[in-house]
């Protein structure tokens, strides 16, 4: 079968059948000599670093489918047992969910998902200081009008630490030490799996240069893996209802397994909430700047400036014009609310 790897308004055939080192594009494609193999993406620390006051740049919507005292930040903790399958432990920071996880448990929770049928597609978010701007206490997107958690939703949702500060409050709300699973330490294993399992994977986001160079490097990487699809869309059909529904449609077609959404917040996790179920995707991850690093355009940070919570530096010297805005004006606004915020159940 013949599918659509769209780079709109033009598309692409890709033989989603058959693994990446049978697929030839239409057009050449330039080698991405800076592109780092997927094993040498550092996984993150296991101790959480000191906060940061990092975070969130604003980002157009998607239409509708329908200095605190410690003591503030330190208050009695209740944490509770989720759904069982998703997480051992749910807590609340900020205003938004958190599970607790460490990165063989993340990992596994979405390879079993996506091995598995019959069941409502598990969507996987990175908790961040942007996460908290968009989605947390007193924000426009909060509850049932952001990412609609919860037994009745069509998504069965897993929050996953990403960034310092998060991984700090939680250690002082539990009293444990729990990781950063940021999308860009996850991706490595999670397509390795993938790929052994024999699992279809499709990537939304990037530009059509970005989306050549990701599937050369892939091609690479992980020759045996499936990809479905790469699409492309421009930012207008991603507001346009209409578009998007085709553009779910498509993907439906291509039968994704595993769908990487990189959109940026909020844009990314709003269309999998009213998206995602039309997809027929098992696993949608929203890992953000994911394809610019498998692609090869933005490199990570160095092992010893992420593990002490300064990632966000490296990728601010790297393109300040595009993340000045998230670091530096809504950034101490998002973890003044984290700090305020006392954890409770999720």
């Amino acid at each position: 079968m013949t599918l659509i790897r769209r780079d709109r308004p033009s598309g692409m055939p890709v033989d989603a059948a058959a693994p990446l080192a049978a697929i030839t594009p239409v057009a050449a494609i330039t080698p991405v000599a800076a592109a780092a193999p997927l094993a040498a993406i550092a996984p993150a620390p296991t101790s959480a670093p000191a906060a940061s006051a990092a975070t969130a740049a604003a980002a157009p919507g998607i239409p509708s489918a329908a200095s605190p005292s410690a003591a503030a930040s330190t208050a009695a903790t209740t944490i509770v047992p989720v759904e069982p399958g998703t997480a051992p432990v749910r807590v609340r920071l900020g205003g938004v969910p958190v599970d607790l996880h460490g990165q063989a448990e993340a990992v596994e929770q979405i390879r079993r998902r996506s091995l598995t049928t019959g069941e409502r597609p598990l969507g996987v978010v990175s908790v961040n200081l942007d996460h908290l701007h968009y989605f947390g206490d007193r924000r426009v997107l909060t509850g049932a009008f952001g990412i609609r958690d919860g037994a009745r939703g069509d998504i069965r949702w897993l929050h996953l630490i990403d960034g310092a500060p998060i991984a700090a409050q939680a250690r002082r709300a539990t009293g444990q030490a729990w990781p950063r699973l940021a999308g860009s330490d996850l991706i490595g294993p999670i397509l390795e799996h993938a790929e052994a399992d024999g699992v279809s994977v499709g990537f939304i986001g990037g530009s059509p240069d970005i989306r050549n160079r990701l599937l050369q490097a892939l091609r690479e990487r992980s020759p045996n893996l499936r990809v479905a699809g790469i699409w492309s869309p421009a930012r207008a059909e991603l507001l346009d209802m209409d578009s998007s529904s085709d553009l779910a449609a498509e993907i439906a077609a291509a039968h994704v397994d595993i769908l990487v959404v990189c959109l940026g917040k909020p844009r990314q996790e709003l269309w999998i909430d009213h998206f995602g179920v039309m997809t027929e995707a098992k696993v949608l991850l929203a890992f953000g700047a994911v394809v610019d690093f498998l692609a090869g355009r933005v490199s990570r940070a160095p092992e010893w400036i992420s593990s002490h919570g300064m990632e966000w530096a490296w990728r601010l010297l790297l393109e300040p014009k595009r993340l000045a805005k998230r670091y530096l004006l809504y950034g101490p606004g998002a973890y003044r609310t984290l700090r305020r915020s006392s954890a409770g159940p999720g």
